[in-house]
């Protein structure tokens, strides 16, 4: 009798966690970056860097936010959505020679949302220029 207790037990929990998610009701993720997280061979100059998301994302809000002192380079005008929604573009300035650093989301800023309000999963951009 233990036995099949334990059992019914364990199927419904087993039940409950494979239950499918609905997509739309998780958080986005980054899938796509331009430069490649990792890139240790980046053109210095006036460049654009895209960061694509799982799914359509809310305009007007974002969260790049540095990953350590001085690792983002300057911006040049502000960042924007592409007309798919989901890949947001900011250009800036990058040296040569350098690494840069971003957190798309952190642990405090949330700015990347999609379109129900779900925050980005935090996503750390990191590479390098390569020299002139």
């Amino acid at each position: 009798m233990l036995t099949l207790l334990l059992a019914g037990a364990l199927c419904q929990f087993a039940a409950g966690v494979s239950r499918a998610q609905d997509i739309d009701s998780i958080a986005p993720v980054v899938v796509k970056t331009v430069p490649e997280a990792g890139m240790k061979d980046v053109a210095p100059g006036e460049v654009e860097i895209k960061v694509t998301f799982s799914k359509e994302m809310t305009d007007q809000s974002w969260s790049w936010s540095s990953a350590w002192k001085d690792s983002v380079p300057e911006s040049v005008g502000k960042p924007k959505y592409e007309a798919d929604h989901k890949t947001c573009v900011m250009r800036v300035k990058l040296d040569p020679n350098k690494t840069y650093g971003y957190w798309i989301n952190s642990q405090n800023f949330h700015g990347f949302k999609d379109t129900q309000g779900h925050a980005a999963v935090p996503y750390l951009l990191v590479f390098r220029t390569k020299a002139q």
